[in-house]
C-alpha cells in the first residue's frame, strides 16, 4: 500500500470580498501523478499557492503536513528547500537570459563566491537531458518555442532535487505533439518515485495518466477518484453541478448573404521582411455564420488575424477586406474596430485586457464614445454597461470594481468577450477564445458565440481544438504554412479530413 506524501485538511482562503477555498481537503499518495480539476474559479491554483508558500502561513486556515511532518512555510524557497517546486500556467523564465542562467537563478553553482559558468552549463546539459532537450546551454529562452520553454521549467525544477512536482496547466498553450511529450516525461518521472500534482482542464489528458482526481467547485472538495473510477461524464456533473448532455450548445444557423471578404492577402515577417508568412489568403464570411480556421502551431491563423487588425502583425502588407461590400481602411486598430472588426487575442493577459484596472474599464474599453457625454465618460453609464455584461456574460466577480487580474481565466476571457461585445462590431475574430478555460466555461462562451451568430454578426473562431471547430462552427478553412489549403462544411468535416487537408497541403508546399 502506498504511503502518503502531503496531506492538506480544512484549508480556507479568502481575499477581500471572495472566499477562495471553503474547507478543502487533499490527499496526494507517494510516488503518484494526482490530478486536481474544476471550474476557471474553482480554486485549484489558490489552493498550490498555499501548499507552495506563495500563500505564506498565516494568509490562511488549515493545516499542510508532508511526509508526516506539520509544516508551515513562509515563502516559496521553503517548500523548495523540502523538495516541493510549483510551476506556474505563466512561465517564470527571463525571455534574454540562457537557458543555463535561468534554470540556475538565484541558485548558481560558485567557487569562492564567483559563479561557476562551467559548472552551471555541465550541469544544465544533464538536466535538459532528463527532460529530452538537446538545446545548447547558452541558448537565449526568446530563441526557444513554448514547448521546450516548459521543458526548461521543468529541468529547472529538477534541479532543486524535486520531490513534489506541481504543475498548473502546462499544456494550456503548447501543441498536440508537445502535450504528448509533456505527458510521457510525467509517466517517466513516476516510474522514477517523482510525486506530481497535475492541474490541467483537458479531461482527456487527466484520463491517461492521473492515479487520482480531485475535483473541487467553488473552492470546496467535492470527491476524489481513483483511477478505475475516472470517467469524462463523471467529471464534468462534479465540475459544473450539472450534467452536460451535449458539450457543445444547439443552435438553428440563418445564414444570409457575404458580409466580410479578404482578397489576396499577403504578409511578411516583421523581422525578416523576405519571408512571405500570409501567402495570398481569400477569405469570405456570411451573415450569421461562424466559420472556423484550423491548422497546425505555425500555419499563420493569428498572424493572418492580427494582420487583418489594424496591421497589429507584419510588414509589406498587401490585399483588400472588404466588409457589407465596401473596401475598409484597415491600416490602424482604431480604423478597424471604427468600421466594424473586431480582434479578441489569444494572449488575452498581455494584449487583451489591463490586469490591474478592474472589470468596468476593461468592458467600456474599446467604446469609450457608448459611455461618454460631450466627450466626458459618464460614471453611472459606465458602471450600468459593465454590471449589464457581467449578468449577460456570467462574469463571477465581486463587483464590476474587482481587478481583472485576481479574476480565473475564463471570467477574464468573459471579459475580454464583454469589451467587443459592447463594441457591437458586425465580425468578430475569436482566436482561441476557451484556452485554459473549463468545461462549463467553455459551453457559456460557445453560447455567447451562438448568439452573435443569431444576431447576424459574422463571427471567425481560431483553434487548435478541432472538435470545438467541429462542434461551433458552420464552415472551416484549413490553413497550412500561411496557405488556404482547405475549405468544408463543418457538417462534412471531420478530425482525418482537416489533418488530410494539412498533410496534402504541405505537400503542395514542398
Amino acid at each position: 500500500m502506498a504511503s502518503t506524501i502531503l496531506e492538506m485538511r480544512g484549508i480556507i482562503k479568502t481575499f477581500p470580498g471572495v472566499k477562495a477555498l471553503s474547507n478543502v481537503n487533499l490527499s496526494v499518495e507517494d510516488g503518484e501523478i494526482h490530478a486536481i480539476v474544476g471550474e476557471n474559479g474553482a480554486g485549484k491554483s489558490t489552493l498550490m499557492k498555499v501548499l507552495s508558500g506563495v500563500y505564506p502561513t498565516g494568509t490562511y486556515d488549515g493545516t499542510i503536513t508532508y511526509r508526516g511532518q506539520d509544516v508551515h512555510f513562509k515563502g516559496i524557497h521553503d517548500s523548495e528547500k523540502l523538495g516541493i517546486v510549483i510551476i506556474h500556467q505563466e512561465l517564470a523564465l527571463v525571455p534574454m537570459l540562457s537557458i543555463a542562467e535561468n534554470i540556475f537563478l538565484g541558485n548558481e553553482q560558485a567557487k569562492h563566491g564567483v559563479i561557476d559558468w562551467h559548472a552551471n552549463e555541465a550541469r544544465t546539459r544533464v538536466l535538459l537531458k532528463k527532460v529530452g532537450l538537446s538545446e545548447d546551454p547558452k541558448t537565449l529562452i526568446t530563441n526557444i518555442g513554448v514547448g521546450k520553454q516548459q521543458l526548461v521549467e521543468i529541468a529547472k525544477a529538477l534541479s532543486k532535487e524535486v520531490q513534489l512536482l506541481i504543475l498548473d496547466e502546462p499544456t494550456a498553450s503548447l501543441s498536440e505533439k508537445d502535450s504528448q511529450a509533456l505527458l510521457d516525461l510525467l509517466l517517466e518521472f513516476k516510474r522514477q518515485g517523482i510525486t506530481s500534482i497535475l492541474i490541467s482542464h483537458k479531461l482527456n489528458e487527466v484520463s491517461r495518466v492521473a492515479d487520482h482526481v480531485t475535483i473541487l467547485r467553488d473552492g470546496q472538495t467535492i470527491e476524489t477518484l481513483a483511477k478505475d473510477e475516472i470517467d469524462e461524464d463523471r467529471i464534468i456533473t462534479s465540475m459544473v453541478g450539472r450534467s452536460l448532455e451535449d458539450r457543445y450548445p444547439t443552435r438553428e444557423p440563418n445564414i444570409g448573404e457575404t458580409i466580410f471578404e479578404v482578397k489576396n492577402w499577403v504578409v511578411y515577417h516583421p523581422l525578416h521582411p523576405d519571408r512571405q508568412v500570409i501567402k495570398g489568403i481569400n477569405l469570405q464570411v456570411k451573415k450569421g455564420e461562424v466559420v472556423g480556421i484550423a491548422g497546425l502551431m505555425g500555419a499563420g491563423r493569428t498572424e493572418f488575424a492580427m494582420s487583418i487588425f489594424g496591421r497589429s502583425y507584419g510588414t509589406k502588407i498587401s490585399g483588400e477586406v472588404w466588409l457589407h461590400g465596401k473596401k475598409v481602411d484597415t491600416s490602424t486598430v482604431a480604423r478597424t474596430v471604427e468600421s466594424g472588426i473586431a480582434y479578441a487575442t489569444e494572449d488575452r493577459k498581455t494584449y487583451g485586457l489591463n490586469l490591474i484596472d478592474h472589470i468596468k474599464h476593461n468592458i467600456s474599453l474599446a467604446n469609450m464614445k457608448g459611455v461618454s457625454r460631450r466627450g466626458v465618460v459618464d460614471d453611472l453609464r459606465e458602471l450600468r454597461v459593465a454590471n449589464d455584461y457581467r449578468k449577460r456574460t456570467n462574469i463571477r466577480s465581486s463587483s464590476a470594481y474587482q481587478k481583472t487580474g485576481n479574476l480565473s481565466g475564463g471570467n477574464q476571457q468573459k471579459v475580454v468577450l464583454s469589451k467587443w461585445l459592447f463594441a457591437n462590431p458586425d465580425v468578430l475574430i475569436l482566436d482561441e477564445p476557451t484556452r485554459g478555460i473549463d468545461v462549463g466555461a467553455k459551453y457559456e462562451i460557445y453560447t455567447i458565440i451562438g448568439q452573435l451568430a443569431a444576431e447576424g454578426k459574422a463571427v471567425i473562431v481560431i483553434s487548435s481544438e478541432m472538435p470545438e471547430l467541429l462542434g461551433i462552427t458552420d464552415r472551416i478553412y484549413v490553413m497550412s504554412e500561411g496557405r488556404i489549403v482547405g475549405e468544408m462544411a463543418a457538417s462534412d468535416a471531420s478530425q482525418e479530413k482537416i489533418m488530410r487537408a494539412i498533410v496534402r497541403g504541405e505537400a503542395k508546399v514542398a
